[in-house]
C-alpha cells in the first residue's frame, strides 16, 4: 500500500527565511512557522499553546519566499512531512521532522519595517487600495458563529 503524507499549517514566521544554494545549484529556503492553539483546560481556564514547525522550500518557490516573506509574516503552508536523521556536532544521533513546502500563501497583512501591520495604511506601495479600512488586526475566534 502506498503511503500519503500531507501537512497544512497557518501561522507566523518566527524569523526571516534563509536562502541557500546547494552544490548542484538548487535553491533551498528554510524558515520556521509559529502555530498557536487556544483551548480551555479542565478548570475552564483559557490556555494557549505554541508549536514551532520547521519548513523548507526548493527551487523558484524558495526564491520567492526568501524575497517576500519576513519575520512575522502570516502564512499558510502545505506540503509533505519529511523526517531525517543526522549526527550532531556533539556526536549524538538526532532526528528532525519538517514540512517540505509544495504550496505557500500569505495571510493577513505583511509586517511593515517597524514591525507593525500594513492594514489600513494609505501608502501606495502597500497595495492598500484593495484593503478596506475597517478590517480588525485580530479576530476573536470565540465570536465566530460556527
Amino acid at each position: 500500500m502506498r503511503g500519503f503524507s500531507k501537512a497544512i499549517i497557518t501561522g507566523n514566521l518566527t524569523r526571516d527565511p534563509e536562502l541557500r544554494t546547494t552544490p548542484s545549484g538548487s535553491s533551498v529556503c528554510s524558515f520556521s512557522v509559529a502555530v498557536n492553539r487556544v483551548y480551555k483546560d479542565a478548570n475552564g481556564e483559557q490556555k494557549e499553546d505554541v508549536s514551532f514547525i520547521d519548513c523548507s522550500a526548493w527551487g523558484k518557490l524558495a526564491e520567492m519566499i526568501s524575497q517576500y516573506a519576513k519575520k512575522g509574516s502570516g502564512v499558510l503552508v502545505s506540503g509533505r512531512l519529511s523526517q531525517r536523521s543526522f549526527e550532531g556536532k556533539d556526536g549524538v544521533k538526532r532526528s528532525r521532522t519538517e514540512i517540505v513546502v509544495e504550496d505557500f500563501n500569505f495571510t493577513g497583512a505583511a509586517p511593515s519595517r517597524d514591525g507593525g501591520s500594513n492594514y489600513g495604511s494609505n501608502s501606495s506601495d502597500a497595495g492598500s487600495s484593495d484593503v478596506p479600512d475597517d478590517i480588525p488586526e485580530e479576530i476573536d475566534l470565540s465570536e465566530v458563529p460556527f
